[in-house]
């Protein structure tokens, strides 16, 4: 069953609180309707309707929920996942940025230097060879990208892929391409 169908369903008030009813153990008419408040009419159409489309069973004369068409709806129409286009041309690089950038966001600063380099130099990225830039700029540029971005500076600058001078920044290493 599609989810659409499920969730039209369950659109109408009196079927949603019929279905509940029936979630939490009233297993007969009448206790739906005891549980429910609706009128005993009202709760017979909403059974009808909701054992017509797959939600709602009886079993020796007991009503029963049927609760996972939910679960095998989801599973059945769910799109396949989108390859994400790789961060880098390297697979090790990508892996690693695909570890630690998540949704165009630096999720943490890596331990390892060797991991922390790769993301720094694809960080440097954002800087263009020959252009200064003031500090204000640099922290806006890496603010984006993560809260720490005064860490980031200091980093960039420590693996010298940003020269600083009287806070006034430059790119000075990094992958350019070309």
């Amino acid at each position: 069953m599609r989810p659409e169908a499920l969730c039209g369903l369950l659109a109408e008030s009196d079927r949603l609180r019929v279905y509940s009813a029936v979630v939490l153990g009233a297993d007969l008419p009448s206790a739906v309707a005891d549980r429910t408040g609706l009128p005993a009419r009202s709760v017979v159409a909403a059974l009808r309707r909701l054992q017509l489309g797959g939600l709602i069973d009886a079993v020796d004369g007991r009503l029963v929920a049927q609760i996972d068409v939910f679960k095998d709806a989801v599973r059945e129409h769910t799109p396949p996942p989108v390859e994400a286009e790789p961060m880098d041309p390297d697979r090790q690089k990508a892996a690693i940025l695909r570890t630690f950038v998540v949704d165009g966001r630096l999720v943490r600063v890596p331990a390892a230097r060797a991991k922390r380099r790769v993301i720094l130099e694809h960080l440097a990225a954002c800087f263009e060879p020959g252009v200064k830039y003031p500090e204000k700029a640099v922290d806006v540029i890496l603010r984006a990208w993560y809260s720490d971005y005064a860490s980031l500076r200091r980093y960039l600058v420590d693996e010298e892929l940003l020269g600083r001078e009287n806070g006034v920044y430059w790119r000075t290493g990094g992958y350019v391409p070309v």
